[in-house]
Order: structure tokens, then C-alpha cells, then sequence
């Protein structure tokens, strides 16, 4: 019997390799913590010493961990106390991060506001109350910041589709006091029947006089208005299974009445190959893209920084998470970028990077807020984790814990181990022709030169080391032995003047 039982069982394995062998997709390529997304496995949040060694930030910034333990860590409000509100989708759970009181860069607490919900998401905050969206409908409670306090839920609405390949509702308010929903796509392409799908929703903040806003937005995950002149823009995902490199995930000015062209048109007004070509009226009435971040990036939360409380460099400027690739032979995305506007030219620049690296992830960004001091708070959930990213006096845990111990990174070595360690890390500097991107005189014309600068406030020689086993882009890597890694590491420190 139970050879029988096996024989059977090994015939439908056989089938079924053979069915994936025939009628697997062409452009299907799956790669990256995709099991772990759909299973909802979390990885351990990152310790200090991984901080230092991989996350890289602009001058002047510094980033910490603000809260672990926040499983599956999604979209983020800031309470008018400087709470965090964050929802953790998978659990159900409303919770409040507690505001740092006592300056150590964490959170003094948390309180689970809600239980139960179904795939809570987006958050927002209006005229006393606390809204949430499931996956099917708003909801709303009371809410006092200064007590933490919530009331009973009540329904705003409830014609939202629920499920779907993109399950996930945001909310927020516009400056015109209505409230805005967007309901991503049920499928990769196809042509939806609801007419709530792949659009945004605006309705008063009861419920009431609910419409479609926008349409042809395949999974606007993230919306935000602009400070300056309060445009709404949104990220949208890309369509996937045409290839490493098509379509790009969008950014969109979004207007009233306006079509963004899925499951028609990408980018700008491109026929999509599955329907675009027999739709050529709406292909043409689609709205272009306003900047493309790269094919599946999967960008998700937006956020404007205030102008008088973001750092120099980045007034006016949107912070965008983009959570990460899995249909892509290689891995793109896992990292928060800044999009910065002048005119009608949107410029990106990294901001923050070093969530995947060499194929290597460690966490993938959801959301942005900012807290009434500047900081800047940064949702992962894949380590389930609140990062916290400051500058000037804006403490951050991570920083703070650390500083004695960066203070003389050389401390555990004798001046003779140093000397030898240095003599052959500065050989191995040479060797590998380091200077070039390192020291200005001895730079080719063209090269953009990083200077080596303050290492000994930021690294520890094991922390430098482990850096460059896997160094941050476009650094080149080397197949160094532990010990070369550490003598390079020592020479570098040994050049800082502190």
C-alpha cells in the first residue's frame, strides 16, 4: 500500500515539473525573498555593527533602529504628540509607537490601538479620529494623542473589492479635507470588473459622495501632495513578465478625471502588448509617466518632508521606498531614494541603500513619515523593524550606543600592530589602485572623487572590515583573506586625524 502510495506521488511530482517545464512563462523569473513575502517569514532585524557596515546614507545623516519587533511594519502616521502610528498588516494590528522622551534615539513604549482588523493598511488622521483601511472597507475610532486613547470602530465604507493579487488599500487627506482611497489591480493585466479597480477613490471623510478620482493606476500603493504647490503624486507599480527592464514603475501626477493607462499603456502612452494594440483610442488618451523609477522596483510609501524641518538639501524634496524586485534576474530596488523637483525636471538620487546587497537582502522599505523634530522614520517589513534616520541634534540609538567604542576604533591593537597592520593595508591600498577614487591628486581627470573622511566615527576595524567583504556600489569587491580585509581596514582608520 504504501509503495503504491509513493509510486502515485511520484508520478504527480513528475507531472507537475513537467507541466511548469511546458507552460512556465518566458519572461517568469522569480528571484528574491519571494517565498518569504507570500509566506510572511521574517528575517532578524539588523544589529548596530550591520547598520554601520551596510546602510549608507547622504553627509550629515545617521540612522538607527527606533523600534523592532514591529512584524510586518506597513504604512506610518504621526500623531499631533509625535507618535507613531504603523499598521502590521499580516497581524491586524493598529500599533502606536511610543515618542522618545528620554533622547536614546528608541521608542518609550507601544500600544496595540486595534486587533483583529482584516489586512489594516493605510492610516490617516482627521477631526479627532483615527482612519484605517482594510482590505474591503474604512474604518474609524475616536482617538485622544495625549491619552493614547481609542474609541469603538465605525463604519465609513464598505464597497471597497477585497483580495486580489494587490489586497492592500491607502489612505490620506488631501488639502481640500476629502479623503482619498486608492485600490490596486486583482491581477498582473487584465481587464478588471469592478470599476473600483487599478484607481483612486476621493469621498467626503463620513463615507459619503464617494467617486473615482483617477483611473489606469495599476497598484498606487503611495500618495502624497506636494508642499509647494499641493499636486498629488503617486507611485504606481509596473505591470510584470515583459522583461528585466520593462515597463518602469511610474511616479504620476494624478488628476481628476485623468487615465494612467493600465492594463492599456505604460510609461509614455507604449501600447501594452496584451491590450494596448487593440485599444489604440485609449492608449492615446492615457497620461505619461512624470518619472520612472526602473522596472519592478516596486516603489510604495511617498512622503514630502516639510521644508523647515528636513535637512539641508531636501526641502521640498519626496522620499520614495522602494520595496524590491522579484520578477528581475537580478535584484533591483531595496532602497529609499529622495526625488527632487525643479519645475518639470524630477531628479532621483539615493538616499538610503544597503537593504540588499550582492543579492544578499536584509530588509525591504514600505513607508516614510516625518516627526514634528525632522526625523525621519523608515518602515521595513521584511525584519519588521522602525528605522530612525537623524541629523544635527536628532539622536538615533544606533549612533548613540556606539560612539565610545568608534570613538578610537584602534584602541584593541598595540602602536606596533598598527604600524605592521597599517604598512600592509596601505600596500594593498596601492595595489589595488584605490587612490584612484579615494585621494583627488591622485584621481584621472573625470573621476568622481569620495573622499575617506570620518571613518573612525562611524566604523570599528571588524565593522570596516566586514564592509568591505561586501562594499556598497560602485565600489568594486575583492576576493580579500579576513586578514587582508582587516589590515586594510586598520590602515584606513590609522590615516584619521582624531
Amino acid at each position: 500500500m504504501l509503495r503504491k502510495l509513493f509510486a502515485g506521488f511520484l508520478v504527480l511530482i513528475i507531472v507537475l515539473a513537467v507541466g511548469l517545464w511546458i507552460w512556465w512563462p518566458e519572461n517568469l523569473v522569480v528571484k528574491g525573498p519571494m517565498v518569504d513575502f507570500l509566506t510572511g517569514k521574517q528575517v532578524e532585524a539588523p544589529a548596530d555593527d550591520t547598520l554601520s557596515a551596510k546602510f549608507d546614507l547622504p553627509e550629515g545623516l545617521r540612522i538607527g533602529v527606533f523600534a523592532r519587533d514591529v512584524l510586518h511594519a506597513r504604512m506610518m502616521r504621526i500623531t499631533q504628540t509625535g507618535d507613531i502610528l504603523v499598521t502590521s498588516m499580516r497581524e491586524g494590528n493598529v500599533i502606536l509607537l511610543h515618542r522618545d522622551e528620554d533622547g536614546d534615539g528608541k521608542a518609550d513604549g507601544r500600544t496595540v490601538l486595534l486587533h483583529g482588523l482584516d489586512v489594516p493598511h493605510g492610516l490617516a488622521l482627521a477631526q479627532g479620529y483615527l482612519y484605517v483601511a482594510e482590505t474591503g472597507r474604512i474604518l474609524r475610532a475616536r482617538f485622544n494623542p495625549e491619552t493614547r486613547l481609542v474609541g469603538s470602530l465605525e463604519l465609513v465604507f464598505d464597497a471597497l473589492p477585497a483580495g486580489g493579487n494587490h489586497r492592500t488599500r491607502t489612505i490620506g487627506f488631501g488639502p481640500d479635507g476629502m479623503l482619498y482611497v486608492t485600490v490596486g489591480s486583482s491581477c498582473n493585466v487584465c481587464i478588471e470588473e469592478h470599476p473600483y479597480r487599478a484607481s483612486m477613490l476621493r469621498m467626503k471623510p463620513d463615507g459619503t459622495d464617494a467617486e473615482i478620482y483617477a483611473t489606469g493606476l495599476r497598484n498606487t500603493v503611495g500618495f502624497d501632495w506636494h508642499p509647494g504647490t499641493d499636486e498629488l503624486y503617486g507611485t504606481d507599480n509596473g505591470r510584470d513578465l515583459l522583461g528585466d527592464d520593462t515597463p518602469h514603475c511610474e511616479l504620476n501626477r494624478i488628476e481628476t478625471g485623468q487615465d494612467y493607462g493600465w492594463p492599456y499603456a505604460y510609461d509614455n502612452k507604449v501600447a501594452d502588448p496584451d491590450y494596448g494594440e487593440e485599444h489604440p483610442d485609449k492608449v492615446a488618451r492615457s497620461q505619461p509617466m512624470v518619472h520612472g523609477f526602473g522596472a519592478h522596483r516596486a516603489p510604495l510609501g511617498i512622503r514630502f518632508l516639510a521644508p523647515d524641518l528636513a535637512p539641508a538639501g531636501y526641502e521640498n524634496a519626496a522620499l520614495v521606498a522602494l520595496h524590491g524586485s522579484w520578477n528581475r534576474s537580478t535584484l533591483a530596488g531595496y532602497k529609499v531614494v529622495s526625488l527632487h523637483f525643479d519645475g518639470n525636471t524630477i531628479t532621483q538620487k539615493d538616499f538610503l541603500t544597503g537593504f540588499e546587497k550582492n543579492e544578499d537582502v536584509i530588509g525591504r522599505p514600505v513607508d516614510i513619515a516625518q516627526g514634528p523634530d525632522g526625523a525621519i522614520y523608515i518602515s521595513d517589513d521584511y525584519a519588521g523593524v522602525i528605522y530612525r534616520v537623524g541629523f544635527d541634534d536628532i539622536a538615533v540609538a544606533a549612533n548613540e550606543e556606539s560612539q565610545e567604542v568608534k570613538a578610537a576604533p584602534l584602541a584593541d591593537y598595540s602602536s606596533e600592530e598598527v604600524a605592521q597592520f597599517s604598512q600592509e593595508g596601505e600596500q594593498l591600498f596601492g595595489a589595488k589602485g584605490c587612490a584612484g577614487c579615494h585621494v583627488p591628486e591622485a584621481a584621472p581627470a573625470g573621476v568622481q572623487v569620495k573622499v575617506l573622511q570620518d571613518l573612525g566615527t562611524r566604523y570599528t576595524v571588524d565593522s570596516l572590515a566586514t564592509l568591505l567583504q561586501t562594499p556598497p556600489s560602485p565600489m568594486p569587491s575583492y576576493d580579500f583573506t579576513a586578514k587582508e580585509r582587516r589590515d586594510l581596514a586598520v590602515y584606513l582608520l590609522s590615516q584619521e586625524k582624531n
